[in-house]
């Protein structure tokens, strides 16, 4: 059996047995001042977002740099309070933008009727022009708010648009004033679109849409005039224009229709209130007929039955110089009566079938005698 090794001696005396530890590393030189903290990327996105891009957008990232601004101590929560703002004050303008602009759409969506209902393309209205026949729901030409429905005018159709126009610049020029230039401005293209106004069916009727006091805010300015047929179903363009008709009959019509729209022009107000303004009145008619007697007294070659309304407007003329030369007002009736009676409807039915125009005489007519100017009209302002 063997035996351990005998173990050293000991060293005697004060001592440590083994080698002492190395010693602890001292510390370095205090670090030099910190630098800035950063900017939060969040806070500068949210004022450049809700300024110049996508306002939503920019109050979501407001919101996230103010939540990191507070957690993490970066620089920017002056710039995202600032973006924050900027972006709900720019989403309101949006809103406020979007929902003005869609309300119309929107409340006329509302009023559509389903296809089916109504024959045509659906078209906005400021893309129809002059020639073109449309559909409106319901046949309602004086709806706030018309859906139109453009249709090759051989189908039956309610409505056949006579000129499109733009107003003029400036302020809203009053409801009152905006009907009167308008109903002015559509008898003229009427007359100028179906010169044969005695070729107009009896139930055609003219109309107009205007921009109201809110449309011309919003920038509106068109004048749209058209002859409406919803009474009856009309197929065929009531088109017959100067390019359509011969030269005589473009003459003849020309000044028949003049006179037409003068003794239209009669003041509103009653005659014992006005004498001075039908004075004036009775001078434009008489200038009227006078165009229309410098007409004929060249036609009578051509056109024998021009002689019978000549002496017709001989006898007008000199009653409407009576009536403008009246200092009373019963000189003045009695003068603008005996006007009226003196030009005859048979005397133009003669004349315009010499010319090869319309003799049917239209219902306004008949009732109203030869004198009364203009047929019926409606408007949607």
């Amino acid at each position: 059996m063997s035996t351990p090794p005998p173990q050293p001696p000991r060293p005697a005396g004060p001592g440590r047995p083994w080698p002492p530890p190395s010693p602890q590393p001292g510390w370095g030189a205090p670090p030099g001042p910190a630098g800035p903290p950063p900017l939060n990327g969040f806070a500068l996105a949210s004022l450049l977002v809700g300024l110049l891009c996508f306002p939503p957008l920019g109050v979501v990232f407001g919101l996230v740099a103010l939540a990191q601004t507070g957690r993490r101590g970066e620089r920017g929560r002056v710039l995202a309070v600032f973006g924050l703002v900027v972006s709900l004050a720019m989403t309101a303008v949006l809103l406020y933008g979007v929902t003005s602009y869609a309300r119309p759409f929107l409340e006329r969506l509302d009023a559509r009727p389903a296809p089916e209902q109504v024959e045509g393309q659906l078209t906005d209205m400021d893309r129809l022009r002059a020639g073109d026949c449309f559909n409106v729901p319901d046949g309602d030409l004086l709806a706030e708010t018309p859906f139109t429905y453009r249709i090759d005018c051989a189908q039956v159709h309610d409505a056949e648009v006579t000129s499109a126009t733009t107003l003029g610049p400036g302020g809203f020029p009053g409801a009152s004033k905006l009907k009167d230039s308008a109903t002015d401005a559509c008898w003229k293209a009427q007359d100028a679109y179906a010169m044969d106004t005695w070729a107009l069916p009896d139930y055609a009727e003219m109309y107009y849409f205007a921009p109201s006091r809110e449309d011309w805010r919003a920038g509106e300015r068109r004048l749209m005039c058209v002859i409406g047929t919803s009474g009856q179903e009309h197929r065929g363009s009531l088109r017959k224009d100067a390019g359509m008709l011969t030269g005589d009959q473009v003459a003849l019509l020309g000044v028949l229709n003049g006179a037409d729209e003068a003794l239209a022009g009669a003041p509103e107000q009653e005659l014992d209130e006005g004498l001075a303004e039908y004075r004036t009145w009775a001078r434009q008619v008489d200038e009227a007929l006078a165009s229309q007697e410098r007409t004929l007294q060249d036609a009578v070659a051509a056109h024998p039955e021009a002689g019978a309304r000549l002496k017709e407007l001989a006898t007008a003329r000199a009653q409407w110089q009576r009536a403008e030369r009246a200092a009373r007002p019963a000189d003045f009736r009695q003068a603008w009566d005996a006007a009226e009676g003196a030009l005859t409807i048979g005397t133009e039915k003669a004349l315009r079938g010499a010319y090869g125009l319309s003799t049917r005489v239209p219902e306004w007519l008949e009732e109203h005698g030869a004198g009364s100017g203009r047929g019926p009209s409606s408007e949607r302002v």
